[in-house]
């Protein structure tokens, strides 16, 4: 297939724009009748700083759709390498990578073991050297750790402990100590979290890939979630997985060679990642946080091919384990990518990796400015200025807004549900639609809390707060009333002030708020039900927002 890099994106910048008018026009049509006041013009500021968000998400949703629905072999037509790839053991010696970081080693090299074997069983397994790359810090934790990795080493050969006294850079500099002083003969090394799985045959087929394309920097591989016991990761990662086959996919096609690095579960080749990805700290002295996408912008600026692999199979993580973990996360991530605006003026980098670097601004700073406009149009309908405003059309505008915002879970709901192949690795489409229901109703709830609460770290974040880079916690467990209280009492109380704003203005005010406003409301119980032991066994009994590979693991131990 010839990729004809400028006719895919100019085809794919058109769509965005086309997507993009709309949306500006259906906001400025609900807005412009009787004037358009002070308040109105700062809400349309808003809409048009979200519309290239949105816009671009519709856009890779659509396209991908319409490759997952097209193409015999999706991840084959947007990764060409992945068709000549050879078969077979690998050439080379590949380092498997692991990072680790005060963790529980009894969950984290069981499934290490299974791919070391995995691979020895394909004839491979003198081809992969598997390094534990450790920033734990306090004694303790650290001397139960290295008892675990020696006797882990006594059953699996060419396993390889590193322990760092000093967590320099965090993740990105654990990674750059083990290339410059442990990765030896590695050709390539392939990125795992404490909570990555990889499958062997995922593993080969990166390792073939690579080998088949010399000028590849980074294959990303698509991530899913693990099999999830607790309600709260259960249901997220369903809609999550749908979303992300369908952008991934579209993003791909029009990407091409300047394609996302997502810090795991993904294979990158040794020696320009040591000479290109090197990462020094900011000029205020911090460190880079979000190392992924800088490492991958990098090597794109040096000449390096960065691609995508649209592809679920055998690659997993686990997610937070319930909302108060996630939270956390988002803010962590939320921080590391504002530093980006520091990393934007900086000479060398093309302009596909500027345009990445500010994608993963936009993905953030759209909290801020939702929450701003449901704050304004409070103001707005409060005050009687809005009074002219026709709500069937502030409705339409209101809509194609979340469309689009949706439009990544939608579209990969859609495929699940018109290709039977798709549904049937679900339990069939009846029991994927139940999932995807739960999920739904689910998110509508938590999405608009999750939107407030990045909104309201993103505005402390330049007066000095930091989440910091602390260990993950990974294990499911209750939340108790009282703690979910204390944690999200600020986001109920604006709930509740911003619809009592808007049941004061008309009903239809209300019913046009609510789906934005009942979540923050419910915060604190959804928080409590969304991690209790007694709703995640009801969920995991009937098999709702089960993954294919938790229907195969059921399968697998009734066979046995």
């Amino acid at each position: 297939m010839t990729e004809n890099v400028v006719l895919r994106r100019t085809l794919f910048g058109g769509l965005v724009a086309a997507i993009a008018a709309l949306l500006l026009w259906l906001t400025w049509r609900a807005l412009a009748p009787g004037g358009v006041n002070a308040i109105e013009w700062l809400i349309l500021l808003c809409a048009l700083l979200t519309v290239p968000w949105a816009a671009l998400s519709a856009a890779n949703s659509i396209l991908g759709l319409v490759l997952l629905l097209g193409s015999r072999d999706p991840p084959g037509a947007v990764l060409p390498a992945l068709r000549r790839a050879r078969p077979g053991p690998p050439r080379g010696v590949t380092a498997l990578a692991v990072c680790i970081r005060n963790e529980d080693m009894q969950s984290v090299l069981p499934p290490l073991g299974r791919l070391m074997d995995g691979l020895a069983a394909e004839g491979a397994g003198d081809r992969f050297r598997l390094w534990l790359l450790s920033d734990t810090q306090e004694p303790g934790a650290a001397a139960a750790e290295e008892v675990a990795v020696r006797d882990f080493a006594a059953r699996h050969a060419h396993v390889h402990y590193r322990r760092r006294t000093q967590n320099t850079g965090f993740k990105a500099g654990n990674v750059m100590d083990f290339l410059d002083h442990h990765a030896g003969e590695a050709t390539f090394f392939i990125t795992l979290d404490a909570d990555s799985v990889m499958t062997p045959r995922a593993v080969l087929r990166l390792v073939a890939i690579m080998e088949a394309e010399p000028d590849l920097a980074i294959v990303q591989q698509l991530i899913v979630g693990r099999p999830a016991t607790a309600a709260f990761p259960r249901l997220f990662q369903f809609g999550m997985r749908a979303g992300m086959r369908s952008w991934a996919t579209g993003q791909a096609w029009w990407q091409l060679d300047a394609g996302p690095y997502w810090g795991h579960n993904a294979i990158i080749r040794c020696e320009p990642f040591r000479r290109h990805a090197r990462l020094e700290p900011l000029a205020d002295g911090s460190r880079i946080l979000s190392h992924d996408m800088v490492e991958s912008v990098r090597l794109q600026a040096a000449g390096w091919r960065v691609r995508c692999l649209p592809e679920e199979d055998g690659s997993l993580e686990a997610n937070p384990p319930a909302m108060p973990e996630f939270l956390r996360r988002d803010e962590r991530w939320g921080a590391g990518n504002m530093q980006y605006w520091q990393l934007l003026k900086l000479p060398n980098f093309t302009a596909m990796g500027r345009l990445q670097l500010l994608q993963a601004i936009l993905l953030f700073l759209g909290a801020p400015l939702y929450a701003a406009m449901l704050l304004l149009a409070a103001v707005n309908a409060a005050t009687g200025w809005g009074a002219a405003t026709p709500m069937g059309a502030l409705a339409l505008a209101v809509f194609a807004h979340w469309l689009c915002y949706f439009a990544p879970k939608l579209s990969g709901y859609a495929q699940a549900l018109l290709r039977r192949d798709v549904a049937a690795r679900y339990g069939g489409r009846v029991a994927f639609a139940k999932g995807a229901l739960a999920e739904f109703v689910f998110m509508q709830l938590f999405e608009p809390l999750s939107t407030l609460n990045k909104a309201m770290f993103l505005a402390t974040l330049p007066f000095g707060r930091r989440t910091g880079w602390a260990p993950q916690n990974r294990a499911d467990r209750g939340i108790a009333w009282a703690d979910a209280a204390r944690l999200l009492w600020p986001h109920t109380a604006i709930g509740v002030a911003l619809t009592l704003v808007f049941a004061g203005v008309s009903w239809a005010a209300l019913l046009l708020a609510l789906p934005f406003t009942l979540g923050m409301m419910l915060a604190i119980p959804l928080c409590v039900w969304s991690a209790d032991p007694g709703v995640s066994a009801w969920l995991r009994e009937r098999r709702i927002a089960a993954t294919p590979e938790e229907l195969e693991g059921i399968t697998a131990t009734r066979a046995r």
